[in-house]
């Protein structure tokens, strides 16, 4: 079975934020994304708004034929927004004010109670929880313990060591083989546990092959690499493209 792909569009917001100008429209984004395969579309709203923005998620919503997944900081503030937008599913992942991007998994062991108390709210609300997470048997046992129905494996170490010569030469190579097991060893791990495991962060045309080749990954989230190929070759083929890296399977 392929996996699914969500195609994460924030940095369609991006751009757009970058002017303060109407386009480019997630809207028709989200549109192309689906037209070319997609299986649904991630967006993270984040505490400082830096791309995506609140009206969005509506718009989104009231507009996707297929699956929502709203990322976001398990908080009160946007607790309150994804009971009301009620995407399919909800991501919670760590978040700190000056990052450039998600910096590594939720620290799930050490915040139970603020996680639990995310994840009771979110399924009483008929939204999936899932928890972005680093591959570590102690946060994989702790989604579980806090009711998590899914987890999103970061990918992050794996991607950073597949990147340029190191992919293939010496220690990169070895680190990119210890990674890819550990990613391996996590998903069965979570398997077993009864959760649905996805994994996304730093994913490429090139890099994604391996991991899709591992049965119990039913869901990838990937966003930077497809929305930069896109400004070559246009999202539709971009997104088209990643469809076909996924299902080539390594």
């Amino acid at each position: 079975m392929t996996a699914r792909l969500n195609v994460n569009i924030d940095h369609v917001a991006t751009v757009r934020q970058a002017r303060r100008a109407p386009e480019p429209s997630l809207v028709a984004a989200a549109m192309i994304c689906e037209q070319a395969g997609a299986d649904g579309i991630t967006v993270h709203l984040r505490g400082d708004r830096r791309h995506i923005q609140d009206a969005d998620l509506y718009v989104l919503r009231q507009s996707l034929t297929t699956y929502l997944n709203l990322e976001m900081a398990a908080t009160q503030e946007m607790l309150k927004i994804a009971l009301d937008v009620k995407p399919d599913a909800v991501s919670l992942v760590a978040e700190t004010p000056h990052e450039l991007t998600t910096e590594g998994g939720l620290n799930v062991r050490d915040n139970l109670e603020t996680v639990r108390d995310a994840v009771n709210h979110l399924r009483e609300g008929g939204i999936i929880p899932s928890l972005f997470i680093d591959p570590d048997a102690r946060q994989i046992e702790a989604a579980h313990e806090v009711g998590a129905e899914q987890i999103e494996l970061c990918t992050a170490e794996y991607a950073e060591s597949t990147l340029g010569a190191r992919a293939v030469h010496g220690e990169g190579a070895e680190r990119a083989a210890h990674e890819l097991q550990r990613l391996r060893e996590s998903a069965t791990l979570a398997t077993q546990y009864g959760l649905r495991v996805a994994a996304g962060h730093g994913l490429t045309y090139r890099n994604v092959g391996s991991l899709a080749a591992i049965n119990e990954i039913t869901e990838f989230n990937i966003g930077h690499n497809i929305i930069a190929r896109a400004v070559l070759t246009g999202l539709y083929e971009a997104v088209r493209e990643m469809r076909e890296a996924i299902r080539a399977r390594g």
